[in-house]
């Protein structure tokens, strides 16, 4: 399934049907009176965030979504059909954007939640209505509400719980490769990562999702190499796993590039909590892991952790520590009575 991330949509809701002018007519019968029936509704144009969808690509095929109008009044005051509602299906996490681009108009971020976008038009009344004591027989019914059109964004930011940050080719998708099993496109030249994955990562008994945004290189909040278009995804995130390639020779000013550049992106992401390690320790000896491992933690100014993700080195100690900074509500805790119908002898 292909990766889109934010598109544009333009929506129509059902106008509302128009009244009904009729008068009772059968025999015998001499004064009849009005009997116009009113229009029907128009339908709403909703957005419902969904199970089972990561992606938005589905609106790469189809941009337009028009709810169904309301039918017309008829006579035997009789009340025209309601227009059909259009419900829009995004994945949770679908942010919707007015057509500035600046104004969040919702966000959805549970499952199940829906919000109406465009408010189909109510349906006019119908000449019975605007019968009076004064005015037996009248001529005249209200047209229906028109639609309201309108232009929105759809953005999606992943919901995860961890966000690997890092340069090209630090190693985030050989540690997302080792911890779960996605299987994230792994090479030996950077931006290997083109679009976001997500995986599964469990320790201890528990479970949290963590998730691999492409490298970041100096300039990127100014559209360098991939930009910081990205950096949405790991905005929800509770802790940042930011990973240091030990072998690019400038590890620390690695790290102050990644600062930086999270500190141009604005909002909280660089004041989100942050555990800072030293990958490819499998690449270096002893003497070289503590001579950088003190040259970032003086820029990093606290401690800095170790690993490798082709040799696992260090791995545990990692997500243990990841696992501490994540609240106890977001965890997601592994079922014991599994392991025991595993452990139990196979009967007929």
């Amino acid at each position: 399934m292909k990766f889109l991330d934010l598109a544009k949509v333009y929506i129509r809701s059902g106008a509302g049907g128009s009244g009904c002018i009729s008068f009772r007519r059968e025999k015998y019968i001499e004064y009849g009176g009005p009997d116009g029936g009113d229009g029907g509704k128009g339908g709403d144009v909703v957005v419902e965030a969904v199970e089972g969808l990561n992606t938005l690509i589905d609106f790469r095929y189809q941009q337009h979504f028009f709810a169904g109008n309301g039918q017309a009044g008829m006579g035997s005051q009789r009340t025209g059909k309601d227009g059909d509602d259009k419900v829009l299906r995004v994945p949770v996490g679908t942010e919707i954007i007015d057509e500035d681009e600046e104004t969040v108009i919702a966000d959805l971020t549970e499952v199940g939640q829906r919000i109406i976008i465009a408010k189909g038009g109510n349906g006019g009344w119908g000449n019975l209505r605007f019968k009076t004591a004064t005015n037996q027989a009248p001529r005249r019914s209200n047209p229906g509400q028109e639609a309201i059109e309108r232009t929105i964004w759809l953005r999606l930011k992943l919901i995860a719980d961890v966000g690997l940050l890092g340069k090209p080719n630090a190693g985030k998708s050989t540690f997302l490769a080792a911890t779960s099993n996605a299987r994230p496109k792994v090479a030996d030249y950077p931006f290997t990562t083109l679009i976001p994955n997500l995986g599964v990562v469990g320790i201890d008994d528990v479970e949290f999702v963590v998730a691999d945004i492409p490298g970041l290189i100096a300039g990127a909040s100014e559209g360098r190499g991939l930009g910081d278009t990205f950096l949405g995804h790991v905005e929800r995130c509770a802790v940042l796993l930011h990973l240091i390639d030990g072998t690019s020779g400038d590890p620390a000013g690695d790290l102050t590039t990644i600062i930086k550049e999270l500190e141009a992106y604005g909002g909280a992401l660089a004041e989100k909590p942050r555990i800072t390690v030293l990958n490819k320790i499998d690449t270096l000896d002893d003497e070289e892991r503590a001579f950088l491992s003190d040259e970032i933690a003086a820029v990093a100014d606290g401690p800095v952790m170790q690993m490798s993700g082709v040799s696992r080195e260090g791995i545990p100690d990692v997500l243990r520590a990841l696992r501490e900074k994540i609240d106890e509500d977001r965890l997601r805790h592994r079922k014991e009575a599994a392991a025991e119908e595993d452990d139990a002898p196979w009967q007929p």
